[in-house]
């Protein structure tokens, strides 16, 4: 055989997502040396230095300082997840003191390759998985402006009270396209002030953009903001206090807006307008530092955007845009720069062998 005749002797790919969460077995013989392709999830991401708690985090061992935060765990949010978790790892001065709860539609949950991603990237990390059911939301759905918007995973945020087990009494719920570069401690330890859901909200914003005419022409149901003085506040970053949300029934009441919307269209966007049509108006308001959001542009081209004004603890972002793919792509926006430190995706190389 001709030592410069490459032969294919083996290709399976099963592709989960967006390319990197894959299962590949890839073997090419070339002449006398065998070329074998990363063969899972597991290898696509370096593995993360172990984050010891500082001396400040002694007084924290009896569990009065532990940072509880939630996410979803998603193949085609998989790169952005690893990156947020060392993100926010890097950045507090108690990392020791993290629990991470991680919301997921593959099966098998806890022993799935996804949580054994997280676990080969962060082998110090405390960490609990649960399985999300899509079949509870699935038939509440209905379509908006973007498909990734539809995922029934999107909506995991919405059962966190029905997820997390009973000693979780403050969680703060992250989505996986966001950097942290500041101590999550300052974030999750927001005064409530009685409220079950802190968040930085958005006066200034448009609000009636988020619901249609339909909405705004119907007096019973724009009556539900009677009282209130809502602003838009975004879901991706929320602090919430999980016993008051399950005593005031907030699950059920966005559910009953999921069903207003299948029989009358009066919201665009996913998710989100029906928390705005439960809470909004009713949160405690945090520091917009803690959600520079729209960094992924809007939700049908995902244009660039530049940084707001002012000082930034969480960079985020929303929309349609993603910084790993457009890094990828090689047509990256100035912020995308900003989120690539924290890239934990280790880019294949192929490992040579002797055959």
């Amino acid at each position: 055989m001709s030592s410069n005749r490459v032969t294919a002797i083996a290709l399976f790919v099963v592709f989960v997502g967006a390319g990197y969460a894959v299962t590949a077995v890839t073997s090419i013989r070339v002449g006398a040396a065998m070329i074998r392709q990363p063969s899972s999830a597991i290898a696509m991401f370096r593995e993360a230095p172990a984050f010891r708690n500082g001396a400040e985090c002694a007084a924290d061992s009896g569990g009065g300082g532990r940072v509880d935060i939630a996410m979803t765990l998603d193949a085609n949010y998989l790169r952005g997840t690893m990156a947020a978790v060392f993100s926010i790892l890097q950045h507090t001065a108690c990392p020791e003191s993290v629990t991470f709860h991680f919301l997921t539609a593959e099966r098998g949950g806890d022993d799935g390759r996804l949580a054994a991603a997280l676990r080969a990237t962060f082998p110090f990390l405390d960490l609990r998985v649960y399985r999300f059911n899509p079949s509870r939301v699935r038939g509440r759905i209905s379509r908006s402006v973007r498909q990734e918007l539809d995922q029934p995973l999107n909506y995991a945020r919405v059962y966190l009270a029905d997820t997390l087990p009973r000693g979780v009494r403050r969680v703060t719920y992250l989505d996986s396209d966001v950097i942290v570069v500041d101590d999550i401690r300052t974030l999750a330890s927001v005064d409530l002030g009685g409220h079950a859901v802190a968040a930085p909200e958005y006066c200034h914003a448009n609000f009636r953009n988020y619901f249609t005419d339909a909405f705004w022409s119907h007096r019973e149901l724009n009556g539900t903001f009677a009282g209130r003085r809502p602003c838009y506040f975004n879901t991706g970053v929320m602090v919430m206090d999980v016993d008051k949300w399950r005593a005031g029934g907030y699950t059920r009441r966005v559910e009953e807006w999921m069903a207003v919307q299948k029989r009358r269209r009066i919201y665009h966007l996913g998710s989100l307008p029906p928390f705005l049509l439960v809470l909004a108006g009713d949160i405690r308001a945090v520091d917009h530092r803690w959600n520079q959001h729209g960094l992924g542009g809007d939700n049908v081209e995902g244009r660039c955007r530049g940084l707001h004004p002012g000082p930034i603890s969480l960079l985020h972002w929303s929309g349609k845009g993603k910084p790993w793919l457009r890094l990828d792509a090689r047509r990256p926006c100035a912020v995308d720069y900003l989120w690539a430190p924290y890239d934990l995706y280790r880019h294949s190389s192929p490992v040579i062998e002797e055959w």
